[in-house]
């Protein structure tokens, strides 16, 4: 007998009666507000293109490492889940052997996040009446499949259904932006916007890097033999970014190093990263564009992101044989208020400058990133992020932020997903964990329950749109 899928109404809010009746009472007034996504990597090929999503093992699995890495912890081949190889070998391409492999392990998610944003998908989006497991998995993708063929989970039917009110991708300055260009030229209401990724271009440590700074400076028809000319580039393709929608930038450095060099030390570093350079070089420049990245969204008004602190590809074999971005990355420790003195030194009191800092190490949040924030106009704190965007991340992240940042310093929620279909579940789960919260505040008389109610408001839709500039 299989057993239902239900999704309790109250789920993820306090078991206290009273605490719970003002959680679904604050829930009640801000669920369905329009979803704002202001970081993310979704492909704007699916809403430039409109085509149908071609089979539920495709888009659900095949490119979710939180799915694969999950079944690959027990021991489940990457190339059973018909991941793809970079290295020519073979994987499973029929996406219904995919699904059943999924489903025969889908046991594995209980307890975790990626199991609330998955059965928010089957139930919600779906209409699937019943939990995924061997007996069912023929039953969900035949019901997956049929839906994926009509129009109303074409990717711009989706959007709207979901209401959502704005997305931003994630592109290098090298991308063309044209999928960007055409959804902008078809007529459509919904805004798809990208952000400024300048890493490729940024990072020695980049394969091809000297190659990417060539064509960096051919695109933007600037000669990059020497730093002036490269620093023109960034501006030139900023302002690209700009005319396709882009608020913000994003940084994805090893550490928060930031550097303040005089002028000629830094175009002579240039030169040196551009050959051979060290890993201390390497390290230097990433930390000196930092604080370039800075001056120009002084300039240009650019929202700044920064995401440190994570050893790429820890599995060496898994890298080899499938590449990046395969669940094989790793949290680091965090340092940042020695690590960011410097560009603060320049920047941390222009009201013009908005640098939004994530972490992956979360003894930070009170230690130094609430501090720093709640001291320097130019910072904000983003939301839990990766592997502690949770139920209990969340919770930590207000615990140990909010009695020294506030609410006002922080910026809401950011999705950050490849996963198209879970964003309405994991906005849905940050909203919940949010009443939750603040109902917890009113409990304890800490807040007055109309205050709550103004700031489920500004944490659910007004605090992201006003730090994106969206």
């Amino acid at each position: 007998m299989t057993r239902p899928l239900v999704l309790h109404p109250d789920r993820l809010f306090p078991a206290d009666p009273g605490m719970r009746a003002i959680a679904r009472s604050l829930y009640a007034r801000i669920k369905d507000l329009p979803i704002v996504s202001p970081h993310g990597h979704t492909d704007p090929a699916w809403f430039a293109r409109n085509e149908p999503f071609s089979d539920p093992a495709n888009l659900l699995i095949v490119p979710d490492h939180y799915a694969f890495r999950m079944l690959m912890s027990q021991g489940v081949p990457l190339a059973a889940l018909g991941v793809p190889s970079v290295d020519g070998s073979p994987v499973e391409t029929d996406p219904r052997a995919i699904w059943r492999v999924f489903a025969d392990h889908y046991h594995l998610f209980r307890g975790t996040p990626s199991r609330l944003w998955l059965d928010w998908v089957f139930a919600e989006a779906f209409g699937i009446d019943e939990q995924l497991e061997p007996s069912t998995a023929d039953h969900y993708y035949d019901t997956i499949d049929t839906a994926l063929k009509t129009d109303a989970f074409r990717p711009r039917a989706l959007y709207e259904r979901f209401g959502i009110e704005v997305i931003a991708t994630t592109e290098s300055p090298l991308d063309p932006l044209e999928h960007h260009a055409a959804i902008r030229a078809s007529g459509w209401h919904g805004r798809v916007v990208t952000a400024y990724r300048p890493d490729p271009v940024v990072d020695p440590d980049t394969p091809g890097f000297a190659d990417n700074v060539r064509r960096f400076g051919e695109t933007a028809g600037v000669a990059v033999a020497d730093y002036a000319g490269y620093l023109a580039a960034h501006r030139f393709h900023r302002a690209r970014f700009r005319e396709a929608g882009a608020t913000s930038t994003d940084h994805g450095h090893p550490s928060a190093a930031t550097a303040d060099l005089p002028p000629d030390e830094a175009a002579s570093l240039y030169l040196r990263v551009l050959a051979d350079p060290t890993p201390a070089e390497a390290e230097l420049f990433r930390a000196q564009m930092l604080t370039e990245m800075a001056g120009m969204s002084v300039e240009d008004g650019m929202v700044m992101q920064l995401h440190p602190a994570v050893f790429r590809s820890h599995n060496k074999d898994v890298f080899a044989r499938f590449g990046r971005d395969k669940g094989g990355d790793i949290p680091l420790p965090g340092e940042f208020v020695r690590s960011l003195k410097p560009l603060l030194d320049r920047f941390g009191n222009d009201p013009r400058l908005t640098l939004i800092l994530f972490t992956l190490d979360e003894d930070t949040y009170s230690r130094e990133l609430a501090p720093l924030a709640g001291h320097y106009p130019a910072l904000k704190l983003g939301p839990p992020w990766w592997f502690h965007d949770s139920p209990e991340g969340m919770r930590r992240f207000r615990e140990r932020a909010t009695e020294t940042a506030g609410f006002y310093n922080t910026v809401g929620f950011n999705d950050d997903t490849r996963a198209f279909l879970s964003i309405p579940a994991r906005h849905d789960v940050a909203r919940r964990i949010d009443c939750a919260w603040l109902a917890q505040l009113v409990a304890d008389h800490r807040l007055d329950e109309d205050e709550a109610h103004e700031l489920a408001h500004a944490l659910t839709y007004d605090l992201v749109k006003a730090a994106y500039k969206l």
